[in-house]
């Protein structure tokens, strides 16, 4: 009996139920695809219609291992603790496998191609604050110190970076939206509502700046729509 069972058992991983639209069944890939599957396997993968009850599954749904009459196709291991299931999945997607979907031809015409890596997408980030305020209140508070005008290059301490210089740093958000508490600005800065006030035996050397957080997400987004200045290579971060 015990050996009754595990034939069953080692009978059912040798099956495969692999549920498929009938569009893609229509192209002829299964009777294509699944025989050569089989001789390499010894496991039988017969095509039910979606919704059927199955272990693997071809659809929209999983991992994309072909493109063809118009979409991109993708596997989804339904049950994955089935080794034939496994199997198919290891094959389809491994050189072989794939060189066997490409390999399908119709009166002298390739039907499937690999799917296309999707190109990486660029992240733009977008910023709530006022740019034109910003402008006004960078030229009003860090003017003194920091060209934040291309025009007026020489109203700025020498040592210290433009603005261009600072939006060429790939750390520059980080930096813009932390710099009060980057030396030398803690000794002279003030946020309203987040940094706690000057103590009494230390007071600022300098008139102080006194920003709201208004303030800084406006300066934050002049900043964003400054072309960085060409040193060559982004600086990285000191």
């Amino acid at each position: 009996m015990i050996l009754g069972q595990a034939g069953i058992v080692h009978a059912d991983e040798r099956l495969v139920r692999m549920a498929m639209p009938a569009e893609l069944v229509e192209t002829g890939l299964p009777k294509y695809l699944l025989p050569r599957f089989s001789l390499k396997t010894q496991v039988r993968v017969t095509v039910v219609a979606p919704g059927d009850e199955a272990e693997i599954s071809i659809g929209s749904v999983g991992r994309p291992v072909f493109h063809g009459i118009g979409q991109t196709w993708h596997l989804e291991l339904v049950a994955t603790d089935h080794a034939g299931a496994q199997k198919f999945s290891d094959w389809i997607t491994s050189e072989v496998g794939q060189r066997a979907v490409v390999g399908y031809v119709v009166d002298g015409a390739q039907l499937f191609e690999l799917p296309q890596e999707a190109a990486p997408q660029e992240f733009v980030a977008s910023y709530e604050g006022d740019a034109a305020l910003g402008a006004v209140r960078a030229e009003e508070m860090c003017g003194r110190c920091h060209v934040v005008d291309a025009a007026k290059r020489m109203n700025s301490i020498g040592s210290t970076p433009s603005f261009f210089a600072l939006r060429s740093l790939t750390d520059w958000e980080d930096r813009f939206q932390t710099f009060y508490v980057l030396n030398p600005h803690p000794a002279f800065t003030q946020i309203k509502d987040v940094t706690p006030p000057f103590p009494v035996d230390r007071p600022s050397p300098i008139v102080p700046v006194v920003m709201t957080l208004d303030d800084m997400d406006a300066i934050l987004a002049f900043v964003a729509a400054l072309a960085p200045a060409d040193l060559g290579a982004p600086l990285q971060h000191q």
